[in-house]
């Protein structure tokens, strides 16, 4: 069977920023025609990665190739066929939508009725024909993202950089950009997406490198990472935070691995590897004498996925600039 074609191969990648090591050796692979997320905290090296691989700054070393071009010596090959979405809206919030990208698409080489078809295209696939001739600034949050998103598609890239896509929208929003994400990824578009929620990633990703300090420190599916911390975490919240250390020394002996205890002094959560044992666990705290004001079963969080992997919580902090 013939190898995948890959969209991105990577190789010892790295950047320093004076005596930060923003990017420290990272090595990917990407199939063209999937989504790949890069999973990590704020100040992972996710920002600086995709900075790279889009020739935005040049990599200090290791070897770079994106859609089989070298990002170091063919950059100007490289940004004919990608496209870069970044944390914040590059849109110019006091024109509206429709003339915000039909001036990118004239820009682009659009003249006439073909820019202004191309741009009702976009209006209409991203929901936007409504508000189309509204001013920016008085857009949704969700609205501005699929504004954003739209105009990094004026000409369809073969590969599309999404940089924290749905960071600070709500929920209606995060999904309706999720489904965009998805349909890129239908017609071909090969997707490489950074986030720091597990949740996305698992919705979106066919496989996923989580990073931490410049590092990849685990690659797989979603599937894979969720089973490298177990397959739920049962939280746990007591009706008196006096019974916390029986229960926690109860439940550490049951088990035999750590319990986690919480902030709020009533809580425990519980990474467990068989769901199926929640169940036995309640009821022995109930036989124990010890009552609970709640419980849930939840996926693994990124700060878990994080513990179980390094040993320690994420630590957020702002990614390094260019100077």
């Amino acid at each position: 069977m013939d190898a995948p074609q890959l969209a991105i191969e990577v190789t010892g990648l790295a950047k320093h920023f004076g005596k930060t090591r923003a990017v420290n050796g990272i090595d990917l692979r990407v199939r063209a025609g999937s989504v790949y997320g890069l999973l990590g905290p704020n100040g992972a090296g996710k920002t600086t990665t995709v900075r790279m691989l889009a020739t935005l700054i040049p990599p200090d070393s290791g070897n770079a190739q994106v859609l089989g071009l070298d990002v170091a010596t063919q950059a100007a090959e490289v940004r004919q066929r990608i496209s870069l979405t970044g944390q914040f809206a590059s849109v110019d919030e006091d024109l509206t939508g429709r003339e915000n990208l039909r001036l990118l698409a004239r820009l682009l080489g659009f003249h006439g009725r073909s820019g202004k078809a191309r741009a009702q295209q976009l209006l209409d696939a991203f929901d936007l024909s409504d508000a189309a001739d509204k001013q920016v600034k008085d857009y949704s949050g969700g609205m501005r993202r699929r504004l954003d998103i739209a105009s990094s598609l004026i000409v369809p890239p073969e590969l599309l950089f999404l940089d924290e896509p749905t960071t600070g929208l709500d929920p209606r929003s995060r999904n309706q950009v999720w489904d965009i994400v998805r349909s890129l990824a239908q017609a071909g578009t090969t997707v490489l997406l950074t986030t720091q929620y597990l949740e996305e990633a698992d919705q979106l990703a066919e496989r996923i490198a989580v990073i931490d300090h410049g590092r990849v420190i685990a690659e797989g599916t979603p599937a894979e990472l969720k089973r490298s911390v177990g397959s739920g975490v049962l939280r746990l919240r007591l009706a008196n935070p006096e019974d916390r250390p029986a229960a926690h020394q109860w439940l550490e002996q049951q088990l035999g691995s750590a319990v986690t205890l919480e902030a709020e002094p009533t809580s425990l959560s519980i990474q467990l590897s068989d769901t199926g044992r929640a169940a036995s666990l309640l009821s022995g705290l109930s036989g124990l004498g010890i009552a609970l004001a709640s419980f849930s079963m939840d996926q693994p969080s990124l700060d878990e996925v994080f513990l179980a992997l390094t040993g320690h919580h994420t630590e957020p902090a702002e990614e390094a600039l260019t100077p």
